[in-house]
C-alpha cells in the first residue's frame, strides 16, 4: 500500500525490488484500485502485459490504458486521435472477437432493397467504403424484386475440416480408407465426433492420399453457427478413435489445406463448403431496358464473354463472375460473419439466359457452393452486427438465439435453418450485385457511375 501511494517518491531500484516481491500477491480488486499511472508503470516494468489488461481490470478500461501506452511508446499522443474507442462494449469483444484492442474502425453502412427472396422482403445492409456498390445492388434488388422476386436452394450445408495423418506406408493408406468406408466403422468415429456438441453431425470423411500421409477431409452439420471451432473440435476426438484403431497413426496436423478455409481452391468449388445455394430470377425486357438501362443482347454478351470467356482465359477457379466478393465482403463486414471467409464464399457463376421465343426476358442465376455464414458466435454478437442481422427480417428468429448456442430455443424451428436463410439472403444480394454491374458494363456507363458515386466533388 505504502509504494502505490507514494511510487513517485521510490527510487527505481526499489521500485523494482517491490514489484518482483508483490506482483504475486496483487489481487484483481488491487488492480482495480489502481490508477491509470500505476498500471502504465506496471507495465512498463514487464509485471504485467497488455495482454492481460482485459482479465485484471476489465476489457473497457483496459482500452484506454493500452492506447496510453501505446502513445508513451511512439511518443506520439495525438497519433491515435481520430481513431475512435468511446462508446462501445469491449466486454464482448474480449476473448472472443479481438486481442489488444485499442479502438474500433468505423465503416459506412448502407441499404439496397427490397429484395424479394422466395416470397419475401429484405432490406440488406452493407458495410463498404466503396461508392457506387450499394446504390449499384439497390438498383439490381429494384430490378429482381419488380420482376417478381428471385427464388432460391440450398444444394447442401456441411463445414469441413481436413487434418493430416501419417502411416508407416502406403499400404496402412488403403488399410486406411478400407476400414473408414465401413459402415460400423464410421458410425464409431461419427459417436465420438458428435459427442462434442449436440448440434455436430458427421455426415462424411473424405480421404485424400498423398504418399503415407492422408488428408481426411471431415463435412459436418454446425447447427446455426460457422462451425469452424465446433469441426475440429469433434475431428480431435475422432482422431483419437482412430488412433486406437491404428496405433502407427501419427497426426501431423489438425489442418491440412483441403478444408479449405480462407484460400482458393478448387475443393471448395467441386465439393462445396458450409452452405451450397442457388439462386435465380427471370427479368422481363421491359425492366433490362428501363431499370438496368441496357438491353437482353448485350448483357448476354457480356456475361458469355466476362464470366465464362474471360474467366477461362485467366484459369480463374470460382471466379466466373463479375463481383461476387464485393457483395459478400460487405454484408460479411455488416452482419459480423468472418470478413476472411470471402476468400471461399465467394465462389460463385453467374448465367445469363434468353428466355421466350421473342427474346423478351433473361433468366439470370448465381451458383454459390461455399458460403459460409452464422447467426450465432464471433462478431454476430456485437450490437452492430446484430442490429443488421435483425434487418434482415430474421429478427423474430435471431431473439431466439443466445451467446450459448446450448441454449438457443428450436422450439419452431430446426437447427440451421437461421443461417441457411441468412445464406439464401447472401445468395439472392450477390445476384443483385452481379445483375446490376453486369448491365453497367453492357451499357457502358461502369466508368461513368463510378466517377460519379465513387469520387468526392470539389
Amino acid at each position: 500500500n505504502i509504494f502505490f501511494n507514494n511510487n513517485n517518491n521510490l527510487n527505481s531500484v526499489l521500485n523494482n525490488l517491490i514489484f518482483k516481491r508483490i506482483i504475486h500477491k496483487t489481487s484483481k480488486n488491487d488492480y482495480l484500485l489502481m490508477s491509470n499511472s500505476q498500471i502504465l508503470t506496471l507495465i512498463k516494468s514487464k509485471n504485467i502485459s497488455i495482454y492481460e489488461l482485459d482479465q485484471l481490470i476489465g476489457a473497457n478500461r483496459a482500452v484506454e490504458i493500452r492506447r496510453m501506452n501505446l502513445s508513451n511508446q511512439l511518443n506520439n499522443h495525438l497519433v491515435l486521435e481520430e481513431l475512435p474507442f468511446t462508446n462501445y462494449d469491449y466486454e464482448k469483444v474480449a476473448g472472443v472477437c479481438a486481442e489488444n484492442v485499442i479502438g474500433y474502425v468505423p465503416v459506412p453502412v448502407g441499404i439496397a432493397g427490397p429484395l424479394l427472396v422466395d416470397g419475401k422482403e429484405y432490406q440488406i445492409p452493407l458495410a463498404t467504403t466503396e461508392g457506387a456498390l450499394i446504390a449499384s445492388t439497390h438498383r439490381g434488388c429494384k430490378a429482381i424484386t419488380n420482376s417478381g422476386g428471385c427464388k432460391t436452394v440450398i444444394l447442401r450445408d456441411g463445414m469441413t475440416r481436413a487434418p493430416i495423418v501419417r502411416l508407416p506406408s502406403i499400404e496402412y493408406i488403403l488399410k486406411l480408407k478400407n476400414w473408414l468406408e465401413d459402415e460400423f466403422n464410421f458410425n464409431k468415429l461419427s459417436i465420438a465426433f458428435n459427442s462434442t456438441s449436440r448440434y455436430a453431425k458427421l455426415k462424411s470423411i473424405k480421404l485424400l492420399a498423398a504418399g503415407r500421409t492422408a488428408h481426411l477431409r471431415f463435412e459436418s452439420k454446425t447447427g446455426d453457427a460457422m462451425g469452424m471451432n465446433m469441426v475440429s473440435h469433434g475431428v480431435e476426438e475422432a482422431l483419437k478413435v482412430l488412433q486406437i484403431e491404428f496405433p502407427e497413426l501419427e497426426v501431423i496436423s489438425v489442418s491440412g489445406n483441403t478444408c479449405t478455409d480462407k484460400k482458393p481452391s478448387a475443393i471448395n468449388w467441386i465439393e462445396g463448403r458450409g452452405k451450397t445455394v442457388l439462386c435465380e430470377a427471370i427479368i422481363p425486357k421491359q425492366i433490362v431496358e428501363n431499370v438496368l438501362k441496357t438491353n437482353i443482347q448485350s448483357l448476354f454478351d457480356v456475361v458469355q464473354n466476362k464470366n465464362l470467356i474471360g474467366s477461362a482465359l485467366a484459369g480463374s477457379i470460382g471466379g466466373n463472375n463479375a463481383h461476387a466478393a464485393n457483395l459478400i465482403a460487405a454484408i460479411f463486414i455488416a452482419t459480423g460473419q468472418d470478413p476472411a471467409q470471402t476468400v471461399e464464399s465467394a465462389n460463385c457463376m453467374t448465367l445469363v439466359e434468353i428466355e421466350g421465343n421473342q427474346n423478351n426476358a433473361i433468366r439470370v442465376s448465381v451458383t454459390m457452393p461455399s458460403i459460409e455464414v452464422a447467426v450465432i458466435g464471433g462478431g454476430t454478437s456485437l450490437a452492430a452486427q446484430s442490429t443488421c442481422l435483425k434487418l434482415l427480417n430474421l429478427h423474430h428468429l435471431v431473439d431466439k438465439l443466445s451467446e450459448n448456442q446450448n441454449n438457443i430455443n428450436y422450439e419452431n424451428f430446426e437447427p440451421g435453418q437461421i443461417a441457411q436463410q441468412l445464406a439464401r439472403v447472401v445468395c439472392a444480394t450477390v445476384l443483385a450485385g452481379e445483375l446490376s454491374l453486369l448491365a453497367a458494363l453492357s451499357a457502358g456507363h461502369l466508368v461513368k457511375s463510378h466517377l460519379q458515386l465513387n469520387r468526392k466533388r470539389v
